[in-house]
């Protein structure tokens, strides 16, 4: 009898184990993202006092986030490159729009780099 408690003790607290790493790992997993948040993509401070604006400013910065996630997937040389240096690039580029007499916009792009012209050349089909 003493065998089968000892098995079950085993088994719950392998279980419980098992429950405390997924935890760990999803917590983790926030933290980092968090992290990135406010050092990669530098949100400031939220100084606000409606809980719209709030979810506003948190809702632009994931958005943020989610275009740099997007951009290390889908475009080669970032794939190994730091956030902030990703952000720089783009920081970097520079687009002049300028209207025609025929009512068009035209777009001059400067500042280039290698990995500013990648991302355009993923995001806008150009090459």
């Amino acid at each position: 009898m003493r065998r089968g408690r000892r098995e079950e003790t085993r088994f719950g607290q392998g279980h419980a184990s098992r429950r405390g790493v997924a935890r760990y790992r999803a917590k983790d997993a926030v933290e980092k993202l968090f992290h990135s948040l406010k050092s990669e993509i530098e949100v400031l401070p939220i100084r606000v006092w409606s809980e719209d604006a709030v979810f506003g400013v948190l809702m632009r910065d994931f958005i943020a986030q989610l275009m740099v996630c997007l951009t290390r997937l889908t475009v080669e040389p970032a794939r190994t490159m730091a956030t902030k240096f990703i952000a720089s690039s783009l920081e970097k580029l520079t687009v002049t729009v300028v209207a025609t007499e025929d009512g068009r916009n035209r777009r001059f792009y400067s500042n280039f780099d290698p990995m500013n012209q990648a991302i355009l050349a993923t995001f806008m089909g150009e090459s």
